[in-house]
């Protein structure tokens, strides 16, 4: 499971010109699922995720969590974090889970946020999306769960 975490002060996912998502200050999480994930490695995640200290403290100290400032997420699926580049120029992406697989498990990374206390919204698995991204610092991280 690979995760690009970016912190943002506002976040929104279009679908065919209607808005499927829109936040203010937290998280776009981008999700990739591989064919040997599970749900274990998605609640490790999710934990981390949501205690993870990367917004400002008074002093401009990265002390607090997206729980801590009160913030917002958005989990956008996004297969092509599994991208195999290494032969040619067209990327393979052998190593992504099936939609099925990886449908399923993007909506359990979903929940299980949102029970962590982090209001979650998502984007629209196998669609085309438009994501407008206001990254904050920039801060972007990346995550993986083997």
């Amino acid at each position: 499971m690979r995760v690009v975490i970016q912190r943002v002060t506002k976040g929104r996912v279009t679908v065919d010109n209607e808005i499927k998502a829109d936040i203010g200050p937290g998280l776009m999480i981008l999700l990739g699922i591989g064919p040997d994930d599970s749900e274990a490695q998605a609640e490790y995640l999710v934990h981390k995720i949501a205690h993870q200290r990367i917004f400002s403290d008074a002093e401009g100290k990265m002390n607090l969590s997206v729980k801590d400032i009160g913030g917002e997420a958005i989990v956008v699926s996004q297969f092509t974090l599994y991208a195999d580049t290494k032969k040619g120029h067209r990327p393979s992406y052998v190593r992504a889970a099936k939609p099925e697989q990886a449908s399923k498990l993007v909506d359990r990374f979903v929940e299980m946020l949102t029970a962590q206390g982090v209001p979650t919204q998502d984007g629209v698995f196998g669609a085309h999306m438009v994501l407008d991204i206001q990254n904050d610092g920039p801060v972007t991280i990346v995550m993986e769960r083997e």
